[in-house]
């Protein structure tokens, strides 16, 4: 703390699909006056935006050549986070299960990794007060100086409950294979995958009610501001 003001704080939140990563990384930047990212958003609003103009997903030469080409510009306010692509309000466009099915594929391009983490952390570096953003290579390859790195995990049976809530009428069962599948393809990709840092402190969210998530990982974030 200098002259009685909080320095910022850069906060990592990564893990898989499912564990409450968002509702915790937006719940926490709101109670601490930090600023938002939902890097995901940024992976789907590019594959968005290949489906949109009738890129063939799965030829990632023709991805990487248009990689470039949207403008994609996050709003950073955690308590209405915002998404346009090319000005273009995207925000409910994103989370459709098509663009869900094709973003793996898309995020799997080096070309599109490298332009949205440039993305990622010009958006970082801009926020005076610090910052909470989540994605699934935060801690390891975009911020790897954060100045806190949380990795989320919950079991596939308790991410499938969660995930087929926020997406009504879903079949557990299908999430829970579909949510596996993912986890697969983000873990095994060459280029940046779905990882743990080493210095990340890890939250097990399958027990624990998302107040319990939020009151746990603002506590982390309040003895790094403190300096313990």
């Amino acid at each position: 703390m200098e002259n009685g003001v909080a320095k910022p704080v850069i906060v990592a939140i990564d893990g898989p699909a499912g564990t409450g990563k968002s509702s915790t990384s937006k719940a926490v930047a709101a109670q601490l006056r930090l600023s938002y990212l939902d890097t995901g958003a940024q992976y789907r609003a590019i594959t968005w935006w290949m489906v949109s103009n009738g890129i063939d997903i799965d030829d990632p030469t023709a991805i990487a050549a248009v990689a470039g080409k949207p403008e994609i510009v996050s709003g950073t306010d955690p308590e209405n986070p915002t998404i346009t692509v090319d000005g273009t309000d995207v925000a409910g466009p994103i989370r459709t299960q098509e663009v869900s099915a094709k973003v793996s594929a898309v995020s799997a391009v080096p070309e599109v990794r490298a332009r949205i983490t440039e993305l990622q952390r010009s958006v970082a570096a801009a926020a005076e007060d610090g910052i909470v953003v989540e994605g699934r290579d935060i801690g390891t390859t975009v911020l790897p100086d954060a100045d806190l790195k949380i990795f989320l995990t919950a079991s596939p049976e308790a991410r499938a409950a969660r995930r087929s809530g926020e997406l009504k009428g879903a079949d557990v069962h299908a999430t829970r294979e579909a949510l596996i599948k993912r986890d697969a393809a983000d873990s095994s990709r060459k280029t940046s995958p779905l990882a743990k840092a080493d210095d990340a402190v890890e939250v097990d969210t399958t027990e624990l009610t998302l107040a319990q998530v939020i009151e746990c990982v603002v506590t982390l974030v309040e003895e790094k501001r403190a300096g313990k």
